[in-house]
């Protein structure tokens, strides 16, 4: 079994996880991290928990203002992707990335249309049109998938000219910054060309652009496909699956999927914004990322926090007792590494049951009682991955946090119940071989 995976399905998944693609997307969209967090913030301020607090922002003003963050952050997220990528592309082929990420933004917005309908709010009527805009429909989370196609299309373009030396070449004696400006000359035409004459095919052909159009083919699609129970289920399975066998599950699903979901929790930022709580109620997504990561693997993949407070309370092997103390404290902040190789659950056949079935169950718990409209449809506001559970659940869940806060009590009980009796198994093994008797 072991030489199995290490010759025929380790190599396979690695080579798929370090595939130029994947690579690009999952290092470039990093870069929008820290937009997502303080929007978040930003948000959570504009939509306070607090009722009296909330109508105080509301009547001074401060809400609008607030929400001025969250569309230069959310709204935006595709332009900054696209650069991103195709950023990230050139610089793994050991080029400057930067002209290459401007070019990227050039060639989105390039693809958009940069006319909108004047509408009446009232009658809604089409009053006329304005011209010389940038939609910010298709510039936060519905163009998230152009945003990656034309990111890989454009870093992979740019890389392609200066392989081959294909470029501008001026004497040693101009200084760097105006020679490697001249270096992306050609491909900067050639990119930028092609950017508009996809822009004019799409326009004429099918009286749409070319982000609308992956929109609506792939996209959404896409997003059908993972919103729902059994794609969720599917998600989180393929993660603690991956992590048996000690491939990071996180990264390699996140990698091909994550951008999708994404997508979905920006798209609930937006109806969030339009329409509050009931819009969300209506017309959201119930898998979005804070759903997946603070309620489906607390504590990290596999929801181990009921084996480490089994390890730190009831531990009787010198291994478990050591490994509760050691533990603990990452696993408050979701980090789990020093369990899944050190007790270990990696390519351990008694523990990979729990490590399996417990994010599945607390997730779709969570999931059916969000469907079931027990707990409200999150809106997208997301914290960093290592913020405490508990705090985790009364932030994202917004001005119902204190449910989501009981809901993480619950899922961590049921933990527990799951874990226990396999650890104990596990504990006495480790028992009887420190005992010389195994």
């Amino acid at each position: 079994m072991q030489e199995w995976i290490n010759n025929k399905m380790l190599p396979v998944v690695m080579k798929f996880a370090n595939n130029k693609i994947v690579s690009s997307m999952k290092n470039g969209l990093i870069y929008t991290m820290p937009l997502t967090i303080v929007g978040s913030l930003f948000m959570l301020l504009s939509n306070f928990p607090v009722p009296a607090v909330s109508n105080y922002f509301m009547k001074t003003g401060w809400t609008l203002w607030f929400s001025q963050v969250t569309g230069a952050t959310y709204d935006i997220m595709s332009l900054v992707a696209v650069f991103a990528i195709a950023y990230q592309w050139v610089k793994e082929d050991g080029f400057d990335g930067l002209p290459a990420g401007i070019l990227g933004l050039v060639a989105y917005v390039i693809t958009l249309d940069p006319t909108k309908p004047l509408i009446d709010k009232g009658s809604q009527k089409v009053l006329g049109t304005v011209t010389g805009v940038i939609d910010k429909t298709w510039s936060g989370g519905q163009g998230m998938i152009a945003a990656i196609i034309i990111g890989a299309l454009v870093g992979w373009a740019y890389s392609f000219f200066l392989k081959r030396d294909i470029r501008i070449k001026l004497p040693e004696q101009v200084p760097a910054n105006v020679s490697g400006a001249f270096t992306a000359l050609i491909p900067a035409a050639v990119i930028i060309t092609s950017a508009f004459a996809v822009y004019i095919f799409f326009n004429a052909a099918f009286h749409m652009t070319m982000v609308s159009a992956i929109y609506k083919v792939i996209q959404t699609p896409l997003q059908g496909m993972t919103d729902n129970a059994a794609g969720f289920f599917a998600y989180i399975f393929l993660i603690s699956f991956l992590w048996f066998f000690g491939i990071h599950g996180a990264v390699v699903v996140g990698g091909i999927l994550g951008p999708i979901v994404t997508a979905s929790t920006l798209e609930n930022v937006k109806i969030f914004q339009q329409g509050g709580q009931a819009a969300l109620e209506a017309h959201g997504h119930i898998f979005i990322e804070p759903l997946l990561s603070q309620f489906a693997t607390v504590s990290g993949s596999g929801f181990t926090i009921g084996l480490v407070i089994y390890m730190l309370f009831f531990g009787k092997s010198a291994i478990f007792k050591q490994l509760g103390r050691l533990a603990i404290g990452p696993a408050l902040f979701n980090i789990n590494e020093p369990i899944l190789f050190g007790v270990p659950i990696v390519l351990n056949p008694l523990l990979a049951i729990p490590f399996i079935v417990t994010p599945l169950v607390t997730g779709m718990l969570t999931y059916a009682a969000v469907a079931l409209h027990f707990l409200p449809v999150l809106s997208g506001v997301q914290v960093p991955w290592t913020t405490p559970v508990l705090f985790s659940g009364l932030i994202v869940g917004g001005s119902q946090g204190w449910k989501f806060m009981l809901w993480q009590v619950l899922l961590i009980v049921i933990s527990c119940a799951i874990w226990f009796p396999f650890a104990r198994i596990q504990d006495r093994q480790n028992l009887l071989q420190e005992q010389g008797k195994a």
